[in-house]
């Protein structure tokens, strides 16, 4: 039977969030939310853990928080991995029908990507994990399957394009460790950008084409949609912290200060609004000329029409989405979960798309992932649920 309340674990560089969320007795609204928690973040650097003690401190704290206000006793939690250590993989692999009607099953399906997973480079895989197997391109004895799943269908072979997303063993230990270290057991582990795209995007979006940008304090992590599919996955090197440290030298003023200007307030000193616009600008337009970069490398440049969606801590700073539709030529728009119900949910920004992410896909059962339609949380949270993960929970590790 499948659990009635899960919680998210979210440890970002600066920030752990945690969200405490049960399933809805109506099918048709998203996980309620019974409690959050988020304390500093400790031993991260990049994404990565540098002190696993000091990790699990914060991990504890969060936890405390969400607990206390959840009233439920945390055992187990779903943890997101981001980092610039996430990567993507793409491989092919072939199979021969077994059946002797040829008459194609889901066997076959997992002999295929089992195919293509032996098929990697083993650099690819050296020293890292995959965390999840994402079938992208089914074919016929070499006829484009129309659809997402072949069963049923007849042939002789299959053979499936396939997208692995994967993370550094050592991380991903080091951040396990990190979570029981605050007893805590680890259900399962989810690439932080897929986590963020159950309550941010709708399947209109994922089906037309999308970008989702989670902009951290570090890092900028995408993750690129296509028929309702997750077909891309990348991080680069640069965050929100990077516009602040700008802003501090460019301005002569201290950290403090900028990181408040970087977010719209308006403070007492003179400071030139033109030169702190630009220095803003500067940044950002370096920051999404990387992603327009790695759009153009996987052939999907000015052909996403939902645009670029922007979530994270830094997607708050002003003129961003101006900046960044400017920059790559899309449509671009702030993620908002602090109107409506979510607002009531105590999601206060994107900041927590994660978290309340994980909590969705441990909420529901194996084979079961087909689209809700939650009603006005829809609305607030601009979609959740992706009718792919029906098919990927199959192909777990």
């Amino acid at each position: 039977m499948a659990q009635k309340i899960a919680t998210g674990i979210d440890v970002g560089t600066y920030q752990v969030k945690v969200v405490i969320a049960e399933r809805s007795d109506d099918p048709k609204q998203p996980p309620r939310i019974l409690g959050t928690g988020y304390a500093e973040s400790r031993g991260l650097r990049h994404g990565y853990t540098v002190s696993v003690a000091e990790a699990s401190r914060g991990i504890r704290a969060a936890l405390a928080q969400a607990s206390n206000a959840a009233r439920v006793k945390v055992k187990s939690a779903y943890i997101g991995v981001g980092g610039e250590g996430l990567d993507e993989a793409f491989s092919r692999g072939e199979t021969v029908v077994e059946r002797g009607d040829s008459e194609i099953t889901e066997r076959d399906m997992q002999k295929a990507l089992a195919t293509s997973e032996r098929a990697l480079s083993p650099s690819v895989v050296q020293n890292r994990k995959i965390l999840h197997r994402i079938p992208l391109r089914w074919s016929v004895d070499g006829t484009r399957v129309l659809g997402k799943n072949p069963v049923g269908m007849k042939g002789a072979r299959l053979a499936v394009e396939a997208l692995f997303i994967t993370a550094p063993v050592r991380h991903v230990d080091d951040l396990v460790e990190a979570v029981e270290g605050a007893g805590v057991e680890v259900e399962d582990i989810v690439a932080s950008p897929l986590a963020a795209s159950f309550v941010t995007l709708s399947k209109m979006q994922k089906r037309v084409g999308c970008v989702l940008a989670n902009i951290g304090s570090e890092t900028l992590s995408i993750a690129v949609f296509e028929d309702e599919t997750p077909i891309s996955i990348k991080v680069f090197p640069m965050g929100s912290s990077n516009i602040g440290g700008d802003i501090a030298l460019g301005l002569k003023i201290p950290l403090e200060e900028a990181e408040q200007l970087k977010m719209g307030a308006v403070l007492g000193a003179p400071y030139s609004r033109r030169k702190l616009d630009d220095i803003v600008a500067r940044r950002i337009t370096a920051m999404f000329k990387l992603v327009e970069g790695h759009l153009k490398k996987i052939g999907k440049d000015e052909l996403l029409p939902a645009g670029i969606i922007l979530t994270g801590g830094g997607a708050g700073v002003t003129t961003m989405a101006d900046i960044v539709q400017a920059v790559v030529q899309l449509p671009a728009r702030t993620a908002s979960l602090a109107t409506g119900d979510a607002g009531r949910m105590q999601l206060r920004d994107g900041s927590w798309a994660v978290a309340y992410g994980l909590t969705i896909w441990g909420l529901q059962p194996h084979g079961e992932l087909e689209p809700r339609e939650p009603g006005s949380v829809r609305e607030a949270l601009g979609g959740t649920f992706g009718g792919f993960w029906k098919v990927i929970k199959k192909f777990l590790p």
